[in-house]
């Protein structure tokens, strides 16, 4: 059997060696076919299928099934619980023996950047991530050090010595391995810290992002660190909790128990006082979710366009598949005369399908040997239109073993899927043809089979083809909206005064100073100051409530600290009233200014907001005044509609506000946006020495044009549109090579015949049109088939478009266009050859 199955793969290649246009056709067809499938199954197994590089990731468990972030107050309409104070992570472990290790780890890190500096070498503080765990953190995950110690829970003491482990992604990166990293001092945010160890290679941390921890810190050294007062206040929910299961431990009694804790814990805190305490309580839970995958927040994000990418890239799959079946038809009709004198030596039917299935397995393999090149250089591509400008994703193009496999896999598939009817038919020849030495023949050429995979092509292409204008019509909807922004000469700057070290005290007069400084570059017209900027994934919200109305449950609305030149610098134009001014400080009554949606939703038509008062609550009703009306911009994200806002002056506090100004994290800003008179390409320098001037600590965290964020709120509709155009037009070249390869192999077929008609005094234009019929009829089967699946595929994918619920007659009729234009040029090339045929050499052909 192995000797046989040696023979005939010996066979193949030598087979396929006579004949390189055939092989090298065949392969650079299906390399492309199998290369786009292996390049999305890359993206598909790092983001949805990969678990965390740690010790039996099947026994990890999340305390949660959703990705909440980052640090909330209050309760959950439905119940469901995600997000952890301190204390209900550590009554949780404490009264839950089931878990080996329950770890907790900070939710929203990658929003609340630190800063470095290492001591002694002169090196200026830099903005990094540090990501804040509980001392057992890397023990829940049974991970190893590279280098010196990992965290324990002894540092997660307060009081404890300050110490950090570094990723080895940076120790590596910045520092070169240098084995004196550990043990030496890192300024953190200001304050000195000890480097213990280095994380192992190859650790990520706990989630896939973009931007993965440098740093992990104890949770204990944060008050200190990041001066915030949440870590220890009970009411506040900022933690994920992960934990290892021990053996034997049933997941469905455990989550009823821990359920139980969780309502238990909540009885006597703040939030569930109210009047619907007992309902509130009820309702409280929580659900165990699997941990080896990490905490999924790319995975939700992406699961939805790398599904639909995987079907797309698998249609594209099935027209290469379908290009080389017709190939092989061909090849066969040209090996018949082969086939025949086989049977007539006595070789069986089996004995030459298993031959010919051979060859085709041979041409899929070699195919998909090229196809790993088209895979690396297409996830490389995926991951520059994914992740634009982050070089730190933990995605890697080069094929892993899973990738490997996946191609081996599917080159197998394939080259028995396009094998086996050609070989079926090839093993079906008469070995009395073997006799005949006529070829002349009157025949329609191209076999029904031919023509079918030709037709399901071109049907499948007009599918992708109106797939791709959607896609794109979506994301141009999007971009073309008109936000009520002015981004011409703007440009971002994000820093961050908590890790500088500045107290809440300290910041009004800090962003005084950073007003004077920045107006002072030359070309700068206007400074603004705040919280966050339009169009960046940031929001802070809380509920509100107007004097004098009823309490509306469930409104809330987006709290910005705002100084006087801000609306000014992103172009957001009062339409009532007054805006931010100079003269609102700490020491003048607190103001505000709403957006239109916040005056629709909570006055009556008509009423006058301005001089109304509104706060968080019934009893707080009067924490602001209302001087002006600023019309809705888009924040966050422009599908965010009857999105309510209020901005108030950067010093203010709300009227009456019970809680000490050093708790108030709401006194912390961080972003800057400057309007300029030119365009300025070293805005950025000039940015970074203002900071530095002002305190050495201040670090640009990020620094961009205002399009440049507006546009990276669009990279996931950006790879959709590109990445469905690239498939459409790549469908479209393979389905117009079919239909060429048919027409051309019918015109040779028809040789004879075609002669004959010129000879008795046909003229070119009627072969033409003869030839071109053919290729006319299949295009529009093609398309009889693809319009209405088209039409019936808009709605699993209308929830991925915007306010697109079916197929415009514009991309519709745009779709058959490029189809048909591509049909009649492949149809057309062949067509002229045959009117070029010299009748006296075809009827010489025998």
């Amino acid at each position: 059997m192995i000797a046989n199955l040696v023979h005939d793969v010996r066979y193949a290649l030598r087979q396929l060696r006579k004949s390189p246009a055939f092989t090298l056709t065949a392969v650079l067809t299906l390399a492309l076919g199998i290369g786009a499938n292996a390049a999305i199954f890359t993206l598909v197994n790092a983001v949805l299928l990969k678990n965390l590089p740690v010790t039996d990731p099947k026994t990890l468990v999340r305390l949660g099934d959703n990705d909440d972030c980052c640090v909330g107050y209050g309760t959950n309409d439905n119940g469901d619980y995600t997000l952890f104070s301190t204390n209900t992570y550590e009554q949780l472990k404490k009264n839950a023996p089931e878990f080996e290790e329950l770890a907790a780890i900070q939710a929203g890190f990658t929003f609340r950047p630190v800063t470095a500096r290492r001591d002694g070498n002169g090196e200026l503080a830099r903005s990094v991530m540090g990501e804040f765990v509980s001392g057992n953190y890397f023990r829940t995950f049974g991970l190893n050090p590279y280098a010196g110690r990992l965290l324990t829970d002894a540092d997660n003491v307060q009081g404890a010595p300050m110490v950090a482990v570094m990723s080895y992604e940076k120790w590596k990166t910045d520092y070169s391995g240098d084995p004196a990293i550990v043990g030496s001092t890192f300024y953190i945010n200001t304050k000195p810290v000890t480097i213990a160890g280095i994380a192992p290679a190859g650790y990520f941390g706990d989630r896939l992002v973009s931007t993965p921890p440098d740093f992990y810190l104890p949770i204990e050294t944060m008050p200190v660190l990041a001066n915030v007062a949440y870590v220890h206040d009970p009411n506040q929910n900022w933690l994920y909790i992960v934990g290892r299961v021990k053996p034997g431990v049933q997941l469905g009694p455990l989550q009823a128990k821990l359920s139980g804790l969780l309502r238990q814990i909540f009885v006597p805190s703040e939030p569930f006082s109210g009047p619907h305490h007992d309902e509130l309580i009820a309702k409280a839970h929580l659900v165990l979710t699997p941990a080896g995958g990490g905490i999924q927040w790319m995975q939700e994000e992406y699961a939805s366009h790398l599904h639909l990418l995987t079907w797309i890239a698998g249609a594209v799959l099935l027209i290469a598949c379908a290009n080389i079946a017709n190939l092989l038809l061909v090849r066969g009709m040209a090996r018949k005369a082969e086939m025949c004198v086989r049977t007539a030596l006595g070789a069986a039917r089996g004995r030459i399908i298993r031959q010919l299935l051979t060859e085709s397995v041979v041409l899929a393999v070699l195919s998909g040997l090229m196809g790993l090149l088209v895979a690396y250089a297409g996830t490389r591509m995926l991951l520059m239109l994914a992740f634009p400008g982050n070089q730190n994703v933990p995605i890697h193009a080069s094929p892993s073993l899973e990738v490997l496999g996946f191609a081996f896999g599917l080159s197998l598939v394939t080259g028995v899927l396009f094998g086996v009817a050609p070989a079926w038919i090839a093993a079906q020849s008469d070995p009395v043809e073997a006799l005949r030495s006529g070829t002349r023949t009157t025949s329609t050429g191209a076999s029904l089979l031919q023509r079918a995979l030709v037709v399901g092509q071109a049907a499948l292409s007009l599918v992708l083809l109106v797939g791709a204008g959607l896609f794109s019509q979506s994301l141009n909807k999007l971009q073309s909206m008109d936000m009520k922004l002015d981004t011409k000469n703007r440009y971002i700057v994000h820093f961050n005064p908590q890790a500088a070290g500045y107290a809440q005290t300290q910041v009004e007069a800090l962003y005084r100073t950073m007003e004077d400084r920045f107006h002072a570059i030359p070309g700068v017209k206007k400074v603004g100051i705040t919280s966050y900027t339009p169009m960046e994934d940031n929001n802070n919200g809380w509920g509100v409530t107007v004097a004098g109305k009823p309490h509306v449950g469930g409104t809330w609305a987006s709290y910005i600290k705002v100084n006087a030149d801000y609306f000014d610098s992103v172009g957001t134009r009062l339409v009532m009233g007054r805006g931010i001014m100079a003269q609102d400080t700490s020491a003048t009554r607190p103001v505000a200014v709403v957006n239109q949606t916040f005056v629709r939703k909570l006055f009556a038509p008509g009423e006058n907001p301005i001089g109304q008062h509104f706060g968080g609550s019934s009893e707080s009703a009067s924490e602001y005044e209302i001087v002006g009306v600023v019309e809705d911009t888009a924040y966050t994200n422009v599908r965010w509609k009857d999105h309510l806002m209020y901005f108030v002056p950067l010093g203010q506090r709300p009227l009456g506000s019970k809680q000490p100004i050093d708790k108030d994290e709401n006194m912390y800003v961080g972003a800057i946006v400057l309007e300029t008179d030119r365009p300025m390409s070293d805005l950025e320098a000039l940015a970074r020495q203002a900071l530095a001037a002002i305190n050495p600590n201040l670090t640009v965290v990020k620094f961009q044009t205002f399009d440049a964020q507006i546009a990276d709120r669009f990279t996931e509709e950006r790879l959709l549109a590109r990445l469905t155009m690239l498939f459409g037009a790549l469908a479209l070249l393979l389905a117009a090579v079919g239909l060429y390869g048919v027409t051309a192999y019918t015109v040779v077929r028809r040789t004879s015949e075609i002669g004959i008609r010129m000879a008795l005094g046909a003229e070119r234009g009627g072969v033409i049109a003869m030839i071109m019929r053919a290729a006319v009829i299949q295009t529009a089967l093609g398309l009889a088939i693809g319009v209405p699946v088209a039409l019936v595929c808009v709605r699993f994918v209308k929830s991925q478009l915007y306010e697109i619920t079916s197929v415009d007659a514009r991309v519709l009729a745009g779709a058959v266009l490029t189809l048909a234009l591509a049909a009649c040029v492949a149809g057309l090339i062949p067509a002229r050859r045959a009117a070029s045929t010299d009748p006296a050499q075809a009827l010489r052909t025998e």
